[in-house]
């Protein structure tokens, strides 16, 4: 992970929030040999002890299943939206264009959940993602019990506790405030993952120019 100052965010709220609703992880692992394995599967937060651990659950007699019981240590990294920024938006173009994105990486060792540990995991997970509701036949608890047995014995439950969370916020926080202003704007007229960034972008502008804020509370005063 790239490591400059201004593509920092500091709030642990903020990159809690961010885990949260970018909960489809690339978890990644590797053989004692070298060989590396990967996955994408949802996470959800637990928060211990003012410790942060993260839960999900992967396929068993896989590849990523073998790895992570030779070798529990694994990265997982959250990704949420990016896109290109064309240097032609700049109040000063003659520099390379560039890409903004926002990733949460985390490090840890795997710890492989018991059997009831895995059902209160699944009913959690499941729960979460219904939006709290009990009623929904894809609850848990409102899963067959003929699936149940079928199923269970196929996953292992895996929790992680957060050793190390680094971080990159890169909303083109190097800009003056006129490319900066620009960029959201160009952003906007793209739409999709651009206009996620340009949203992102927006969030922060008054933290990161706060002296055109205060000049526009000076005019607005006249």
């Amino acid at each position: 992970m790239y490591s400059f100052s201004n593509f920092k965010e500091k709030d642990k709220v903020t990159i809690m929030e961010f885990i949260e609703h970018n909960p489809f992880a690339f978890i990644t692992g590797s053989f004692p040999s070298g060989k590396q394995v990967a996955t994408q599967i949802p996470i959800i937060l637990d928060v211990r002890n003012e410790e942060l651990f993260l839960q999900g659950h992967i396929m068993r007699k896989t590849d990523h299943h073998k790895a992570l019981v030779e070798n529990p240590e694994s990265l997982v990294v959250f990704t949420g939206p990016n896109c290109y920024v064309s240097a032609s938006w700049y109040s000063k173009p003659e520099v390379g264009s560039t890409w903004n994105y926002m990733s949460v990486h985390i490090e840890g060792r795997v710890k492989f959940m018991t059997d009831n540990e895995l059902i209160n995991f699944m009913r959690k997970l499941t729960l979460q993602f219904e939006e709290g509701n009990t009623q929904s036949t894809s609850f848990f608890d409102n899963l067959p019990e003929d699936y149940l047995k079928k199923m269970l014995p196929s996953i292992a439950g895996i929790e992680i506790k957060a050793d190390n969370i680094e971080n990159v916020f890169k909303l083109s926080q190097d800009r003056d405030s006129a490319s900066f202003a620009n960029i959201i704007s160009k952003l906007e007229e793209e739409g999709d993952q651009s206009a996620l960034i340009a949203s992102e972008m927006k969030k922060r502008q008054s933290k990161i120019f706060p002296k055109d804020l205060k000049l526009k509370e000076l005019k607005f005063s006249f």
